[in-house]
């Protein structure tokens, strides 16, 4: 099965988050719209059929993704990653 790019669901969970904001501060039909869309959008990249389970199979992918980062990463005695800040 293939797996959707994580910076690509964290900017739907946003946009997702940011309407469901804006929708409850004050109804209108272009925010109702566009938070359809977007949940559908989730609904499909996640393979659900419901915008809950969608999040939550988002929320997790996200997760694992930043444990395989962080696992990935070798940290040093200091805590430091030894990457250099210099451009």
């Amino acid at each position: 099965m293939l797996e959707p790019d994580p910076k690509i669901v964290r900017e739907l969970l946003t946009r997702y988050a940011s309407l469901r904001i804006a929708s409850a501060e004050r109804e209108r039909s272009a925010t109702a719209g566009e938070l359809a869309d977007v949940s559908y959008t989730l609904c499909v990249m996640m393979a659900t059929t419901g915008v809950h389970d969608a999040v939550a199979k988002a929320d997790a992918l996200l997760l694992a993704k930043g444990r395989a980062v962080r696992q990935a990463r070798p940290v040093g005695a200091d805590g430091e990653s030894g990457l250099s800040l210099a451009v």
